[in-house]
């Protein structure tokens, strides 16, 4: 079996550096891409699509296909994490810490102790490799958070004219839970955002970008056509278009925001979603 897939490796290692020989220089000012591709798009983004970002118009219109399959793979990365990493079982450590609130003191108690009520507000429960609980970090980045989720959806909405669209606005959002669990724990972040949450944002971001494409069929026009939106939005066929790679943009956010926090949340606890950064 090793020796199958070393062979298969090697194959097709020399076939892409066999056929990498025939592209065209880096940089390379009379290739295809330089001489009819970039001046396309450059001329004609305004035109074809009212949207003067052109990196958003390249990547949600012109080359439509290729973003819904890395919008796929960014899913499907977090399914392979999800499969390679999460445990099932219950895993509880020997031991369990909790601190008292109002003292400050920390308890340890041993498996078949009695242990505090999870929705106790005098006793909250910490993880095995201690930190200093601090204040000032938490408040802090409680009020940072908010500030960061409304950037994302600014830069989600406005990248059409601006630099930004559904990966980066994507990643702020992550980043605002990932925050949130890194200045709490990891426990009380999965009560606001849960495994089963972040799996269905997921697949409803790749839905959406999809569903957008399938319903541009139904209206008779090319898949991701955003052409057949323009009765619906009651505007030209170009206002069409960016309306359309609106709705694919804000699948894309919401796939890679959830894949983020997906994948965080499994390699941050060794897939026991218990005790982690």
């Amino acid at each position: 079996m090793k020796l199958t897939a070393l062979i298969t490796v090697i194959v097709c290692g020399a076939l892409l550096i066999a056929n990498a020989m025939h592209f065209p220089d880096f940089g390379d000012v009379n290739s295809p891409a330089s001489t009819h591709l970039s001046p396309h798009f450059i001329e004609n983004t305004l035109d074809d699509a009212n949207v003067p970002n052109i990196v958003t118009t390249t990547l949600g219109d012109y080359r439509g296909y290729d973003t819904m399959y890395e919008t796929a793979v960014v899913f499907t990365a977090g399914l392979a994490c999800f499969f390679l990493l999460r445990r099932k079982e219950s895993v509880n450590p020997p031991a369990r810490f909790y601190r008292h609130t109002p003292t400050g003191i920390t308890l340890r108690i041993e498996e078949g102790g009695t242990l505090p009520d999870e929705n106790s507000k005098v006793f909250m429960r910490i993880d095995s490799l201690w930190a200093p609980d601090s204040l000032i970090v938490r408040n802090t980045c409680r009020l940072i958070i908010a500030f960061i989720q409304l950037f994302a959806l600014y830069v989600v909405a406005h990248g059409h004219h601006s630099p930004g669209g559904g990966f980066q606005g994507g990643v702020l959002l992550g980043s605002s839970i990932i925050l949130f669990a890194i200045s709490n724990d990891l426990r009380r972040t999965i009560k606001r955002f849960g495994e089963k949450t972040s799996a269905l944002l997921g697949a409803l971001g790749v839905l959406i970008y999809a569903g957008t494409g399938f319903f541009c069929l139904l209206l008779g026009f090319q898949f991701l056509n955003y052409k057949a939106l323009a009765p619906i939005f009651r505007s030209t066929d170009a206002m069409a278009r960016s309306h359309g790679i609106l709705c694919i943009e804000i699948g894309v956010a919401l796939a890679v925001m959830a894949v983020m926090i997906w994948i965080y949340y499994n390699l941050s606890s060794a897939g026991k979603h218990d005790e982690g950064l």
